[in-house]
């Protein structure tokens, strides 16, 4: 646990950089940063980290590097143009623990522009709240990451062992971005994920799965339709056994305390 007095100086320094750290993330969320097309944000977050003087890693997530890694996801998409992104702070004697700070850059597609009251990816400050696609997921906790190394150092502390901060690709479908961190030979003694989590913190997460139903009817002619299948309405039974099969599983999250 840190004293008071290395606490409030933490504070305060991030206190002091807070309008910078707002508008370095105004400048993130201007980025279209959707799945393929990352690249320009990655470079972004790479100016980022030079500016601070860390070692900068940009590497190309390679599919055949990954896939035979625990975790690896199957891919359907291109990754041509997928791009990581890792800024290093080496520390020569490291005499405490080492630490990853891992964001994602992508965020999903924006849907609709006329259901929208402003441009996507044009960030506006309302009330206290910071408006734009992928603003909160999660290109604020991305940019806290270099934030807080800020602070750290603006508070006049130094580092007692390894940081690495990881702008990843690929998490809103897969997480194969983070795990080619991993395989790269990017390891630590913990790692921090700043999603957005209602201020609080999670030490285990939900899993997905991607899977497909095929549901097959019984073609007939129209006049003897009632004699067939059809495989809409077959599918509208799978569907409600999914949904609660879906509640059942929700049902027992307490079973876990994690």
């Amino acid at each position: 646990m840190l004293d008071d007095k290395t606490a409030n100086a933490l504070m305060d320094a991030v206190d002091e950089g807070f309008g910078a750290q707002i508008s370095q993330t105004a400048d993130l969320v201007r980025f279209p940063s959707t799945r393929g097309a990352e690249a320009p944000a990655q470079d972004f977050m790479a100016g980022q980290m030079r500016d601070r003087g860390l070692d900068v890693d940009r590497f190309k997530v390679d599919i055949d590097e990954i896939r035979h890694w625990p975790g690896f996801s199957p891919v359907h998409v291109d990754y041509d143009n997928a791009w990581n992104v890792v800024g290093s702070r080496r520390v020569a004697n490291p005499k405490g623990r080492s630490l990853i700070l891992n964001g994602h850059i992508d965020v999903v597609p924006a849907g609709p522009l006329d259901m929208w009251s402003t441009p996507p990816f044009e960030p506006r400050v309302e009330n206290g709240w910071l408006y734009g696609r992928g603003s909160g997921d999660m290109k604020a906790g991305l940019m806290a990451c270099l934030a807080a190394m800020d602070a750290v150092e603006r508070a006049g502390f130094g580092l007692t062992a390894d940081v690495f901060v990881q702008s990843v690709v690929e998490e809103e479908c897969t997480g194969n971005g983070a795990l080619a961190c991993l395989a790269r030979g990017y390891k630590a003694d913990a790692a921090l994920i700043p999603e957005p989590q209602n201020q609080g913190m999670i030490r285990a997460q939900i899993g997905v799965i991607w899977f497909q139903v095929k549901v097959r009817g019984i073609p007939v002619h129209v006049a003897d339709a009632g004699e067939g299948a059809n495989a809409i309405e077959a599918a509208y039974t799978v569907m409600q056994a999914l949904h609660e099969l879906e509640h059942d599983w929700n049902s027992r999250k307490d079973q876990y305390p994690p």
